[in-house]
């Protein structure tokens, strides 16, 4: 396996925080997956929590452990002001040390990156898929020269579209280069619909033959393949873990997919026969370990279920009744 960017180490341990700075953009991509609630709006998030104040965005950074952060959107240049500003927050708040990377279609300037310098660690280029076949005639070069100087790494980071290999002049002059595998979304839909495209199966969104159009361009060094399967199972699952070890509760039981599972009673008015250091009041359900619930399940009336869930109150994956 070659040797991945340090942003990429950090993600593959689940360590970074996905900061999406904008859903705006000034380009139309057909193949952006970004959901129709982001898409255009300016909206920020950290994971998948809405930021409304910087204490939203350190408290999911603490949440998690984070090590890192990759800032990504809509164009995070276009909000230049608040990059800077969020970048300098989590510099400040987790110590130099905490590894940012930015993904940016947009050619910075000088000036925009003299303004990163100390901040940004990594760049991560997104030309998009037309300019390809001139790469090496495009502002892109320029830029990845002066920031080279400055002290970033800098990669380019696409999804793996037909003509990748017309990427490979670029690699001598780049850190990184890394595919993404194409995935369909339902923001794209109708544009991979009208290219023939389809998903390679019934249980993912990685778009069937994407991984073909990557061989000429893998055999060569610096470039590295994310599959869709490993940001599915792998990465959002180290996450997940990190999260549960900082917020499970001590009667939640973590699972190897970094969700937790827990028992929940919705009592019928009857005495509560448990010791009060053994659940957990919330609202009018009472949660406690799911196997405590089960094997005192015939004696308790009313209704009783275990919930599988995301950590920290997050989506709820499945509820067993008992």
């Amino acid at each position: 396996m070659q040797e991945l960017s340090e942003g990429c180490v950090l993600c593959h341990q689940g360590a970074k925080m996905v900061l999406f700075l904008t859903g705006r953009c000034p380009r139309s991509c057909w193949y952006c997956p970004i959901s129709g609630e982001r898409r255009g709006r300016d909206v920020a998030y950290a994971n998948d929590r809405r930021i409304e104040s910087d204490a939203d965005l350190i408290e999911e950074g603490r949440i998690m452990s984070a090590l890192g952060t990759g800032v990504t959107g809509g164009e995070p240049l276009i909000v230049m002001d608040l990059l800077v500003h969020y970048c300098s927050l989590l510099k400040s708040e987790f110590g130099e040390e905490h590894h940012i990377h930015l993904y940016t279609g947009k050619v910075p300037s000088p000036e925009e990156l003299q303004r990163l310098q100390g901040l940004v660690d990594e760049i991560r280029l997104h030309p998009p898929h037309e300019c390809w076949p001139e790469i090496m005639h495009s502002t892109y070069i320029p830029a990845i020269r002066a920031a080279k100087e400055l002290g970033f790494a800098v990669g380019i980071e696409v999804p793996s579209l037909p003509g990748l290999e017309d990427l490979i002049p670029v690699l001598p002059l780049l850190d990184f280069l890394n595919i993404n595998e194409l995935e369909w979304s339902e923001t794209n839909a109708q544009s991979m619909r009208s290219l023939g495209y389809d998903l390679e199966d019934s249980y993912h969104n990685a778009v069937g033959g994407a991984r073909a159009w990557a061989d000429a361009i893998l055999a060569f060094d610096r470039v590295h393949w994310c599959s869709s399967v490993f940001k599915d199972s792998v990465q959002l699952r180290e996450r997940l873990k990190r999260i549960a070890r900082n917020t499970a509760r001590d009667f939640d039981e973590i699972t190897e997919d970094g969700t937790v599972v827990y028992g929940v009673w919705e009592p019928s008015g009857q005495d509560i026969p448990l010791d009060q250091d053994l659940y957990e009041e919330v609202g009018d359900q009472l949660h406690m370990a799911w196997w405590l619930l089960a094997e005192h399940a015939e004696r308790l009336q009313g209704t009783k279920y275990v919930v599988e869930r995301y950590p920290n109150g997050g989506m709820v994956v499945e509820v067993t009744p008992l």
